[in-house]
């Protein structure tokens, strides 16, 4: 193992062990007991003599203590990163660790859990408490003589690591994989976001972003994009994709605006609204029809979703991850009046390939909510 990968989680596994001795006396993050500057600092300098010894030992320690697994449906896959990696997760997804382990929530909700020893908030300069949710943006360090399970307890979240881990997966839906699929049949391309691959499933989805996702699954997102024409609303940016992607839409009769002049492009959407999105896609329904109160029901009578989707959307805050979840099984439901579903008529139209398609199915190997 190299030795300058591990040098700086090992000076502060010594930070740690004090700050364990210290705990009791109280201290929180707006009186830490010892701050990052100080971590990284003075008390990190006074140790440095002591790093190289601490080393033989840590370092086969962390090799011999990552070899067990959490308990899972789903196989587990261990090794060491001497570099900050990144990757997204699904609901009870775990990423087990022992002393150098460093991580670090960039969406969604991980809380960690741990028998003994202590794991480190470094941005606070705090140890936290066993089956504590990780605050986003933050550090942590799992500390000397201490193993600890990070379990995401979000639909999805996006994690980064260093050290040496274990990954177990669950059987939970993976949103994750269905983003990726429809990505893979051009439907469904992110954000500008520079992490998760730009997915953003744990943000709420905005007007704008479902709309362009129903002209995607309508196969009509190149017409969309040569639109040249005008629209009333003075919200949206001349000459922008947006005020092409909105333009076309309303020109088409797909959508209406807010108000007679505003769009709201950047306002939230619910799951009612982009639910009677996607039945306009399959000929389900109509803009002229404004009562969306039944539109779950409806979706449901229309073979787009199941009894336990239907339930599942109606308790659920709509996130992206519902929006991806929707799009991709609605591909399987029957365009109005055809015997062909929307992923065929999409193969028609060129929006993606037939061996796409069978690529993009591949990638979900989750069961559907029935």
């Amino acid at each position: 193992m190299k030795r300058t990968a591990f040098l700086l989680p090992c000076i502060y596994l010594l930070v740690c062990a004090a700050l364990v001795t210290v705990v009791a006396v109280g201290g929180d993050s707006s009186d830490p007991l010892a701050s990052l500057s100080y971590l990284n600092g003075t008390y990190a300098a006074a140790v440095d003599t002591k790093v190289n010894a601490k080393l033989d030992a840590s370092d086969q320690a962390i090799l011999s203590a990552v070899g067990g697994t959490t308990s899972g449906t789903a196989p587990s896959a261990s090794a060491c990163a001497d570099t900050w990696k990144e990757t997204r997760l699904k609901e009870s997804d775990v990423l087990s660790g022992s002393t150098g382990l460093n991580v670090t929530v960039l969406a969604g909700s991980v809380n960690v859990t741990f028998s003994s020893g202590a794991v480190v908030d470094v941005t606070e300069g705090v140890t936290i408490a066993s089956g504590k949710t990780l605050t986003a943006n933050h550090r942590y360090l799992v500390a000397e003589d201490t193993a600890a399970s990070f379990t995401v307890t979000s639909k999805t979240a996006v994690v980064d690591y260093m050290g040496c881990y274990t990954f177990t997966y669950s059987a939970a839906v993976d949103y994750n994989a269905m983003a990726a699929a429809l990505k893979t049949m051009h439907l469904f391309k992110g954000s500008f976001t520079g992490y998760g691959s730009g997915y953003d499933l744990e943000a709420a989805p905005t007007r704008l972003q479902s709309l362009i996702m129903f002209i995607r699954v309508l196969g009509e997102e190149d017409a969309a994009l040569a639109y040249t024409g005008t629209t009333p609303f003075t919200d949206i940016g001349k000459g922008t994709d947006a005020a092409k992607y909105i333009g076309y839409a309303y020109a088409k009769g797909y959508t209406n605006g807010y108000t007679a002049t505003t769009w709201k492009p950047a306002q939230g959407v619910n799951v009612y609204q982009y639910t009677e999105f996607l039945l306009r896609a399959l000929g389900d329904s109509s803009v002229s029809n404004t009562d969306l109160s039944g539109t779950l029901d409806n979706a449901k009578n229309c073979g787009v979703l199941t009894s336990g989707e239907l339930t599942m959307l109606k308790e659920a805050k709509f996130l992206r991850a519902q929006l991806v979840y929707e799009s991709f099984y609605a591909l399987d439901a029957n365009v109005a009046g055809t015997a062909s579903t929307l992923r065929e008529t999409l193969v028609v139209k060129g929006v993606f390939t037939a061996s796409e398609a069978s690529a993009a199915s591949a990638l979900v190997t989750s069961s559907r909510i029935a």
